[in-house]
């Protein structure tokens, strides 16, 4: 029988008894490699009331114990993040590159979490009317949720924990039941950093235990990251229960070329961003955007690239460029686009259904894929693909190139290839989209600014991490001060505070 991962409550594993569970898959060979439980709604009450009472000490700690619990996470995070890195191989399929790649992105966040205790200094004015003083604090939330994707197991809850533990909330993580072992792994190594049992929680399940998060009184904010029609369910129903909300959507994420484009560049941007991670990326580019009379040239470099893409297990002795796709039913939704590209009368350049992995012949394979002449609106187009499928349309002008990007409604990331400055600065002030590469492929921020879309891609109006997650994760309060003076005269005075 298949090991069952436990839960992580009250610093310790947890297995629910008699709980429905799910099968843990290996992508790259299709076998089952063990179970992962479900939790039940009255498991995750259980969780919720334990965190609110370890969350209040917690944040009553003082700023500089937990920041050394932060500063000893990171050491150990760093020191392990090999063990991390294999977790997420074993069970998402990335190259161990990749995998090492997303927590060395998540490790960025925690130090920047380091800091917290500059970035959640208050203001202070004096004097602002005749012996009265007025501050600002910001304040912890309490109890938070974090529901994270498949595609990023590591990385996306360390764009969330790191800021709501530093800043002293308690936190619930739902990761995906896909590939839930890393979030255990990390869990771990916060406990070993010191932070109290019951202070961060990880709780396996399906929407069942969604559901009761996003209904329970006792969590005031959730954070999620997944695709748009689960987005704007999350942000729906925890906005309903009184929540805050941030939840990142999809994606459908365009490069723009220009015709004075360095073309090498731009054929190597679309290659390692369309299909690193096997395109499981929310900022993939998946649309490129020739304008003419570039395209075929462009084309002709991407698939001389393509070429050289090596497809197979990240547990070969020599590591693959590309891994498997995380299910059998995603595979093969992917593959699909294929057949419904041809039907819209686009071209399959490069067919990734007749790719020869180096790795088992049941895993979940799909190679590099690319179709030209994509019609703008097509389906192909317009839908998150969420796989190895870069698409190119083609364009006349830079005006028909950005009326293509803003006329989607997601607004994720997107890219302009160019040597025309003016054209950039014109492209980034009026694209519709919320994070922008001047040729660069994936504009993803460094920690200390923040991540998020706009449009269909962010339901709520706070972005993940930097500055905008340690505002989400805290509420501010002012207060106004005034002392009597030494033997000062007092009275009963219901007026307004008077200038003298």
């Amino acid at each position: 029988m298949s090991k069952q991962l436990p839960h992580w409550i009250d610093g310790a594993e947890l297995t629910e008894a008699g709980a429905r569970t799910g099968p843990i898959t290996n992508p790259a060979t299709g076998q089952v490699t063990g179970a992962v439980g479900f939790a039940s709604a009255a498991l995750v009450d259980r969780v919720v009331t334990s965190a609110a009472d370890a969350g209040a000490a917690w944040g009553r700690m003082s700023l500089t114990r937990r920041t050394q619990v932060l500063f000893a996470f990171r050491e150990l995070l760093n020191a392990r993040k090999h063990e991390v890195a294999a977790a997420i191989t074993a069970e998402h399929g990335k190259v161990p590159s990749d995998a090492l790649g997303e927590v060395q992105r998540g490790l960025e966040v925690v130090e920047f979490a380091c800091g917290l205790p500059h970035l959640v200094k208050g203001g202070l004015s004096s004097e602002v009317s005749t012996g009265v003083d007025v501050s600002s604090i910001r304040q912890p939330l309490g109890v938070v949720a974090v529901i994270s994707p498949f595609n990023f197991p590591a990385m996306v809850p360390l764009w969330f924990l790191p800021i709501a533990l530093a800043v002293g909330n308690a936190v619930v993580l739902k990761p995906s039941e896909k590939d839930p072992s890393a979030a255990n792994l990390i869990a771990a190594l916060w406990a070993e950093a010191g932070l109290p049992p019951g202070v961060l929680s990880v709780v396996h399940g399906d929407k069942e235990a969604v559901d009761a998060l996003l209904t329970h009184p006792g969590i005031a904010a959730v954070s999620f990251v997944g695709s748009t029609p689960v987005a704007r369910y999350v942000y729906e129903t925890g906005t309903a229960h009184g929540k805050r909300v941030q939840a990142l959507g999809g994606a459908k994420n365009h490069m723009v070329v220009l015709p004075d484009a360095d073309l090498d560049q731009a054929a190597d941007a679309a290659v390692s961003a369309g299909f690193g991670s096997a395109g499981e990326r929310c900022m993939a580019i998946s649309a490129l955007v020739a304008v003419e009379p570039v395209g075929d040239e462009l084309v002709s470099r991407i698939v001389d690239r393509m070429g050289k893409i090596r497809v197979g297990s990240g547990a070969n002795a020599e590591e693959p460029d590309m891994g498997p796709l995380i299910t059998r039913e995603h595979r093969d939704k992917v593959a699909g686009y294929l057949d419904i590209a041809s039907g819209e009368g686009a071209t399959v350049v490069v067919d990734g259904r007749t790719v020869d992995a180096a790795g088992e012949a049941d895993g979940f394979w799909l190679g590099p894929s690319l179709i030209d002449h994509v019609q703008p609106g097509s389906r192909v187009h317009a839908e998150e693909i969420f796989g190895p499928v870069l698409s190119v349309l083609r364009v006349p002008t830079y005006d028909a190139a950005l009326e293509l990007v803003n006329s989607l409604p997601y607004g994720n990331g997107t890219a302009i290839f160019t040597r025309d400055g003016g054209a950039a600065r014109r492209y980034v002030n009026e694209v519709e989209v919320g994070m922008v590469g001047v040729n660069v492929p994936i504009p993803v921020p460094a920690a200390f600014y923040s991540f998020g879309g706009w449009k269909a891609s962010l339901f709520g109006d706070s972005h993940a991490y930097g500055p905008e997650g340690v505002h989400f994760f805290t509420r501010g309060k002012v207060v106004t001060t005034r002392w009597p003076e030494p033997d000062a005269q007092t009275g009963v005075n219901l007026g307004f505070p008077q200038h003298d």
